[in-house]
């Protein structure tokens, strides 16, 4: 395999420019659509600042990275077999999207990332030019081995919140979970006023003293290694959360570059041919959300992500108090949910396939959001200024739904959620009636559009937040390769 991954990197390297003083910067995303699309965005701010690519990735996940590129970009991808042995994980499985199970299996599948590293080193050593720098996400520990191995600076891509990596920090460093025995009792986070927390915010191996186990260990790997990078690449802005992004650079290691939102970086580029031919029929979807615009209706958008695993009964409790809050809804499911669809085709439209989810939340009759709280939801909410209800199931989840519903504001938490809650479907009804018609739903619903405001405007060209905080970023790495010289 090595033979042909040099090969590849050397075909690449044909489409990189290599007259003059060209800025050349390596791409790797993890192999999951939730981490590779916000790194596609971050590739296309790139791209607008002439900034040529490399794009690492596995044969499974070609396809989706090359129809999300403008057909003429300088950017050129390197396929990476992903290993084919691994006793947990099914043959051909190369995204977390496509495991059976991803609370059991995640962990090695995520472990077994590592072994694609001396295939991506032969790929690296033969790139020419020779990269400025390398974005990785951060669930890529060991590329940073590999890039103090060629002396290539490495910015770890961060799927989380300034606030989510704040408070997780300041939990672990002063030992705020080990005190309260109850998972639910409040925590004051000293080192923000007015900022609390509890147990069953965090994940199994941040409550336990002596944690084990593949989880953890990819847990110590994966957020050991960024300690030795350059930075941190942030997907959100600094007007949205300004005490968390600046306590992080407060703290005198790396630098954390709120870039984004990201998904704003697609606005104003030009589609490619490919794009224009399917955006030319619109998806079922969208015909419907078009019908209800016409009826007057206030849609409800309903979405818990890719990876989060609801089991038959929460999905009944979800169907029944979507059902009794009488609004419209459009639900989408990724696994599961059979027979809903002709049981509430009445009220609303269930969908069980990928969706442009952007597309929807800047539909005008989409008026609420219920969601997980997974941080691209978040920031694609707050973009189009749509109001959310917070329903947490993994990961930094709990803290984004503290960081929705109390920090900023802009949607209302359902009783009951969270981790390990059960939501009743009394409690999913009295949060959408509220979301959708009540007071607190209105405040909510003028700050998401305040953000929304906010956001565009940290992404504008020359004069954002976001857009000086990136040039401000390559041009301290072009330099660094100029003092390199």
């Amino acid at each position: 395999m090595g033979t042909e991954v040099v090969a590849a990197a050397a075909t690449a390297a044909e489409v990189i420019p290599t007259g003059g003083p060209v800025c050349h910067a390596v791409l790797f995303p993890f192999m999951s659509k939730g981490h590779t699309i916000p790194m596609l965005h971050l590739a296309r701010l790139f791209l607008r600042r002439q900034i040529s690519l490399t794009i690492f990735t596995t044969p499974a996940n070609r396809p989706f990275i090359t129809a999300s590129l403008p057909a003429s970009a300088a950017a050129s991808i390197v396929e990476l077999p992903f290993p084919h042995d691994i006793p947990e994980i099914p043959a051909g499985v190369e995204s977390t999207d496509k495991l059976p199970s991803v609370d059991s299996l995640f962990p090695h599948f995520a472990l077994a990332t590592e072994r694609i590293r001396p295939d991506f080193e032969s790929a690296l050593e033969n790139l020419r030019p020779w990269p400025s720098f390398m974005v990785s996400d951060g669930f890529l520990w060991w590329t940073e081995d590999s890039a103090e191995k060629f002396g290539i600076p490495r910015l770890v891509f961060h799927g989380m919140s300034n606030h989510a990596a704040s408070v997780s920090r300041a939990v672990a460093g002063d030992r705020l979970l080990f005190g309260p025995e109850s998972d639910d009792e409040l925590i004051a986070v000293t080192r923000f006023p007015g900022v609390r927390v509890c147990k069953s915010d965090f994940e199994e191996t941040a409550r336990t003293p002596d944690p084990e186990g593949p989880f953890y260990d990819f847990v110590m790997k994966a957020f050991g290694a960024p300690s030795r990078s350059y930075g941190y690449v942030m997907n959100s802005f600094h007007e949205f959360e300004p005490v968390f992004a600046d306590h992080l650079n407060a703290l005198g290691k790396q630098k954390y570059y709120s870039v984004g939102p990201l998904c704003l970086a697609e606005v104003d580029d030009v589609c490619n041919d490919k794009k224009e031919v399917v955006l030319a029929a619109k998806p079922a979807w969208i015909q419907w959300l078009d019908e209800k615009l016409w009826e007057g209706k206030s849609v409800l958008y309903v979405a818990f992500g890719s990876q989060a695993e609801i089991s038959e009964e929460q999905l009944e409790e979800i169907a029944r108090g979507l059902e009794d809050s009488e609004v419209t809804f459009l639900w989408v499911i990724r696994k599961g949910g059979g027979g809903l669809e002709e049981r509430m085709k009445g009220r609303g439209m269930i969908v069980g396939e990928w969706v442009d989810q952007r597309g929807i939340l800047g539909h005008v009759s989409v008026g609420g959001f219920l969601s997980h709280c997974g941080w691209n939801s978040v920031m694609e909410g707050v973009c189009a200024g749509v109001p959310m209800l917070a329903w947490p199931m993994m990961a930094e989840q709990p803290l984004n739904a503290r960081m929705v519903a109390e920090e900023v504001n802009v949607g209302i938490r359902v009783e009951g959620s969270g981790r390990t809650g059960f939501v009743r479907r009394g409690a999913l009804e009295n949060a959408v009636r509220e979301l959708m018609a009540g007071e607190k739903g209105k405040e909510v619903r003028r700050n998401a559009k305040e953000y929304a405001k906010k956001a565009r405007k940290a992404m504008e060209e020359g004069n954002g937040s976001s857009w000086k905080t990136l040039n401000l970023l390559i041009d301290e790495l072009s330099n660094k390769k100029e003092d390199a010289r």
